[in-house]
C-alpha cells in the first residue's frame, strides 16, 4: 500500500504541470484577480473593474497588453459575457 501512495503524488504533480499551459491560455491575470470565461464567467463591467481599460476595443473584442510584452485578447458574446481569452 505504501508503494502505491509513493507513485500517486508524483503522478498528480506531473499531470498538474501538463495541464497548466492549457489552463493559462484560457485565463488572464489582472493584479490579484484571475479572469476566465465559463458558464458563470465575468461580464464586461466586472472585467473593467478588475483589469481597467483595455489597450484596444473592437466591438466584442478587447485587447490587453501584458507587462512582459505579450497581449491577451478577450472576446465577449452579444449579451456581454466573457466567452474566450486568447
Amino acid at each position: 500500500m505504501k508503494r502505491k501512495i509513493c507513485w500517486i503524488v508524483p503522478a498528480l504533480l506531473l499531470s498538474a504541470f501538463a495541464l497548466e499551459p492549457a489552463l493559462a491560455s484560457g485565463s488572464m491575470r489582472c493584479g490579484s484577480h484571475i479572469i476566465s470565461p465559463g458558464r458563470d464567467g465575468p461580464g464586461r463591467y466586472e472585467v473593467l473593474k478588475k483589469c481597467g481599460e483595455p489597450t484596444a476595443r473592437s466591438g466584442d473584442t478587447w485587447v490587453y497588453e501584458q507587462p512582459r510584452g505579450g497581449k491577451r485578447v478577450l472576446r465577449f458574446d452579444a449579451s456581454g459575457n466573457l466567452t474566450r481569452v486568447e
